[in-house]
């Protein structure tokens, strides 16, 4: 039935697996049952891995009774939350995936403005539930991201200049530990694992249940501005111009894609959480120049806005993403970025600009484990395709393209945005945090069973 194998590469016998299955409210699936090679797909088509086993967990304790299988019969395990991680974290070959994507509760308490969130929640349902009480929960851009990974790795959405990443946001982490023993994270409880998992990866345990605070947003002003390509350097030298002055309530992306139509093109991607009379005024530098071919900028609920850029990233394409931090946006820098954007292959590719500062920016580095808070700028390379033949043509892009960014590059990376998982680039993501993660590592986690990861080894 099973492939499953330890680390040292035996089968795991059938009699173990049979009692494990016995034991929980999940299901256990293997490579035989019918099921199982939709259950391993995730949103990246480029990763093909084959789990020996795959626990659909239920609950908690299905959870803990996993972990402490794999540690039983040294199994490596790897942790899924949403599934739309680019780098494809949340399989394995031969080892077992703790599945979480069957938890996915989300319970609002309006009076106290916190959301306690299952670990296999997507970001769209956060919104659902929190948007009937007029709140929401600063998350990511895309409603079909997990809130499990986007949190782990800091979490950058249209709320992040007013209240911060996502990970400023969590009151409190329910966490299953290496040694399958759940904990709770939080300012007064094991403070430490609390600054770790604000933004230090899927390092140091399964996160089953997030708290977050939630601000009250419901209807915001926003959309897109498009203009043709040949205009990009203008353009971005606007974008630039303008988000160095505009207030918190104002977060704006920019980039150079292709339009559905086919058409080469630059977008401004805006959204105002303020008054809408505010917004009107707030944006106008933006909508007024050039003018766009195309102006969506609009008042829309926020849950609308968190799904304006799902199409741009769906299901099944390949994905191979790189990131850069830069601390200034300079007139040298755009002229690098529109060059490599002109020489994108793939229709479906994106180079993206976001600007973060405000909120994002008044903590200290030292202030969670995300850190890289004096960056102004992440540049997001994403390239996409359908076709395996095109593999190495866009991912030599990708490269080539970071490449030529380095001049400007801050040294850093942004965890979430990351496909390559080479040593020096895993410790750059942390910056100066680094070192302090790994003692954090050492206590939680000291034979770095969670190593499928942006992996921290264990401080000696």
């Amino acid at each position: 039935m099973t492939a499953l194998v330890n680390r040292a590469g035996h089968s795991v016998a059938e009699e173990a697996i049979s009692a494990l299955a016995s034991d929980l409210a999940g299901k256990v699936i293997g490579p035989d049952d019918a099921d199982y090679d939709q259950v391993r797909r995730i949103w990246n088509a480029m990763i093909e891995r084959h789990p020996g086993l795959i626990v659909r967990c239920r609950g908690v304790a299905d959870v803990i009774q996993a972990v402490k299988f794999a540690a039983e019969h040294d199994i490596l395990v790897a942790v899924r939350g949403g599934g739309h991680n680019v780098a494809g974290r949340a399989l394995c070959n031969g080892g077992l995936v703790i599945d979480l994507s069957d938890m996915r509760g989300v319970f609002v308490d309006p009076t106290e403005r916190v959301v306690h969130v299952q670990g296999g929640a997507t970001l769209g349902d956060v919104d659902r539930e929190t948007h009937l009480h007029g709140l929401a929960v600063p998350l990511g851009v895309v409603s079909k991201t997990g809130i499990g990974g986007l949190t782990l790795g800091g979490g950058v959405g249209w709320l992040v200049r007013r209240y911060g990443p996502t990970c400023d946001n969590v009151v409190a982490f329910d966490v299953v530990s290496a040694n399958g023993v759940l904990m709770t994270a939080s300012a007064t409880q094991n403070p430490d694992l609390f600054w770790a998992l604000r933004g230090g990866g899927g390092n140091f345990g399964v996160v089953t249940a997030f708290t977050y605070r939630a601000y009250p947003v419901s209807t915001v002003t926003g959309g897109l501005l498009v203009y043709p390509r040949e205009m990009a350097v203008a353009v971005l030298r606007n974008y630039r111009d303008y988000v160095a002055g505009a207030p918190d309530t104002v977060t704006a992306y920019a980039a150079m894609l292709t339009t559905p139509d086919g058409m080469p093109a630059v977008a401004i991607v805006a959204c105002h959480s303020g008054d809408p009379d505010e917004a009107q005024r707030d944006l106008a530098p933006l909508r007024t120049f050039g003018p766009p071919i195309l102006d969506a900028i609009q008042p829309m609920p926020f849950p609308v806005m968190q799904k304006l850029l799902d199409g741009a990233f769906p299901d099944g394409t390949r994905n191979y993403w790189k990131s850069a931090f830069v601390n200034e946006l300079s007139d040298a820098a755009i002229d690098v970025l529109v060059a490599q954007a002109d020489a994108m292959r793939s229709p479906l590719s994106s180079v993206v600009i976001e600007y973060y500062c405000g909120a994002a920016g008044r903590s200290g580095a030292a202030s969670s484990a995300f850190g890289h808070r004096s960056a102004e700028f992440d540049i997001g390379l994403m390239p996409q395709w359908t076709d395996p033949a095109e593999d190495h043509l866009h991912m030599d892009w990708a490269k080539s393209t970071s490449d030529a960014l380095q001049p400007f590059s801050n040294g850093g990376y942004y965890a979430n945005f990351l496909a390559d998982e080479k040593p020096d680039v895993i410790r750059a993501a942390f910056g100066e945090n680094y070192d302090r993660l790994a003692k954090i590592k050492a206590t939680y986690d000291p034979k770095n069973f969670f190593s499928q990861n942006l992996n921290i080894s264990p401080a000696a």
